[in-house]
């Protein structure tokens, strides 16, 4: 029986941390089934969902203990596999944010989600160079499970507002499964 973790590594940025950590996981059978990876500033981040033999767990835990010794963080935290299965019947929704860069987008956003019970599933977010005026945009595009009774209408509406106040555009798409 297969065993999910989430696993999260982060440590200075360098040329093969990936392969490394992928070397660890192969090496007690395991499997990527999914993960995000970015360089944030001069750090490497990775979340990964990985599956693992069961009897292989404790040696598998103690194979990624090692990278603490090359000054990696670590974590590792068991999960379980259809958890998002409470979601079943909600909206599934695309989120792209873009405007003026400036504290608290972020916050208010996702405040606004909160308020309307819609659930945060992914979100990548970042700052470009404006064409004009040598500003910074803010950009920020989610996905976001929503209550089987907002519809995209409404939650367009009270991201409107909130956009409006922020100095941003926001749109709100339905993703089609």
């Amino acid at each position: 029986m297969q065993t999910p973790l989430v696993i999260t590594v982060t440590g200075n940025d360098r040329v093969g941390i990936v392969d490394d950590v992928t070397k660890i996981i192969l090496a007690y059978q395991g499997n990527v089934d999914a993960s995000r990876m970015a360089r944030l500033g001069g750090v490497f981040a990775m979340v990964m969902l990985v599956s693992v033999a069961e009897e292989a767990l404790e040696s598998f835990k103690a194979g990624l203990e090692t990278l603490r010794t090359q000054d990696f963080e670590l974590t590792i935290r068991p999960t379980q596999r259809g958890a998002s299965q409470k979601f079943k019947g909600w909206h599934n929704y695309q989120i792209d944010v873009r405007g003026a860069d400036h504290e608290g987008i972020i916050h208010e956003i996702t405040h606004q989600l909160a308020e309307q019970g819609v659930s945060l599933e992914t979100a990548d977010t970042g700052t470009e160079d404006a064409p004009f005026g040598g500003t910074k945009l803010f950009t920020m595009k989610a996905t976001v499970f929503a209550p089987p009774n907002l519809s995209v209408e409404g939650l367009q509406e009270e991201l409107d507002a909130v956009g409006n106040e922020l100095n941003v555009d926001i749109e709100v798409a339905p993703i089609e499964n």
